[in-house]
């Protein structure tokens, strides 16, 4: 009877720890601006500003994270009881710009944004950034008096929402919100059937295929003065909506924007998990950042591939799978860490990735051998390096768009993720 009384008990304790949407959240969006300063070796925080939006789109059941993904993270605590409300991991361009040349001789601040559904009561945020053994490290913190009249209500510039896809309540499906970059007034109906072409072609790759009822997809129809976007190494520059570019940290092919707040401003008009800027160019090129914003071109011959390749990254948290030294990065995963991203390892904790997925005569590492194909193993090549990082199999969608599918491996980390969303 005893033991009975005392695992009930921990199952009580254990449903206690867990916070309740209603009791902590009202279902609208705490929006906190920061900025980010620093250089290779160094890092700061300082708050910019606050904003109250109207939309909440994420789950009302899974506020903790849990997944220990990201380079970096932030914790909701109730100010009175000191009780963990939310959390989540992300990461950011800073994270990526300090292993730049260009980090090494100069210091650069970047505006970061974290949302959280809106507070009932006063909190205190603590923002965490992984060191180079990997461990996360307070850096900032920063106590949110909800009533305060400096949390800006101003509404945003109203745009109409296009709904590509509507499956159900925002709360339990995973939404996506699309947003136009570089496409003029003349071009907004373009815009819409792009809308349509990717939301048709996410749904051809497995997972998604069999998860299309999970999805809500939303764009937000709002025209750029000019078309196109920045390409400075040919010397073009263009008037758009959210100011993004090709040549970031001057790598052509990646295609981002630095002006957070104008990528922030214009999703404010729908609730929304992920963000993606869809890009008005044939040139080819994207990028992703986990939890943070993707992007891909509309017109190129590999768009829609672009376009499912990137939403890997930022909502599935997957990394890249090839090896061609292509990006500006600097040793970007040190060989004696283990990754946090799920499809790629250092073998230094392989026992946290796919080891347990494997047969028990697969060779480790795997060669690469005629007829491969999908095999599931370890195979060397990965992270950008061609040594001491491997891959799940020898291709996959993570690697190159010579295959049409995902991996056993990053398949099983895209359906993880939807179901944190959905259930």
């Amino acid at each position: 009877m005893k033991m009975i009384l005392f695992s009930l008990f921990l199952l009580f304790s254990s449903l206690q720890s867990f916070a309740s949407f209603d009791e902590w959240f009202t279902n609208k969006t705490l929006r906190v601006d920061y900025y980010h300063s620093g250089n290779n070796a160094t890092e700061f925080y300082s708050i910019d500003n606050l904003k109250s939006e109207p939309y909440w789109g994420g789950s009302h059941t899974t506020l903790v994270d849990t997944l220990n993904y990201g380079e970096y993270y932030f914790k909701v605590f109730d100010v009175v009881s000191n009780k963990l409300i939310y959390s989540r991991g992300y990461c950011s361009l800073f994270d990526e710009w300090q292993f730049t040349d260009e980090a090494k001789r100069t210091t650069r601040t970047f505006s970061e944004t974290v949302v959280m559904p809106f507070p009932k009561k006063d909190v205190r945020i603590k923002f965490y950034s992984r060191n180079f053994e990997g461990i996360y490290v307070k850096m900032f913190e920063y106590t949110v008096d909800v009533k305060s009249y400096f949390i800006s209500e101003e509404k945003p510039v109203g745009y109409p929402v296009y709904d590509a896809l509507i499956s159900g309540d925002p709360s339990v499906k995973v939404d996506i919100l699309i947003l136009p970059e570089g496409y003029t007034t003349a071009e907004m109906d373009k815009f819409k059937s792009d809308c349509d072409k990717f939301t048709s072609g996410l749904f051809t790759f497995e997972p998604y295929t069999q998860n299309r009822d999970k999805f809500n997809i939303r764009a937000v129809m709002a025209p750029s003065a000019e078309s196109g976007t920045d390409i400075p190494g040919d010397k073009i520059w263009i008037n758009t909506l959210l100011n993004s570019s090709f040549y970031t940290f001057d790598s052509e092919r990646y295609l981002m924007t630095t002006d957070n707040k104008a990528v922030r401003n214009l999703a404010s008009n729908a609730p929304y998990d992920q963000i993606y800027i869809l890009v008005n160019s044939s040139k080819y090129g994207g990028g992703s950042i986990y939890n943070y914003y993707s992007t891909s071109v509309n017109s190129n011959a590999s768009s829609a591939k672009i376009f499912v390749h990137e939403f890997g990254h930022g909502f599935a948290a997957l990394g890249d799978e090839y090896d061609d030294g292509s990006t500006a990065f600097n040793e970007m995963y040190p060989l004696n860490l283990e990754p946090w991203e799920p499809n790629i390892t250092t073998l230094t904790k392989f026992e946290t990735k796919w080891k347990g997925m494997l047969t028990a005569d697969t060779p480790v590492p795997t060669p690469v051998e005629n007829g491969s194909g999908m095999k599931l193993g370890v195979y060397e090549g990965a992270g950008y390096v061609t040594k001491g990082l491997y891959r799940p199999t020898p291709d996959c969608m993570m690697r190159s768009f010579k295959v049409d599918k995902f991996c056993p491996v990053c398949s099983k980390a895209i359906l993880k993720m939807i179901d944190i969303y959905t259930k």
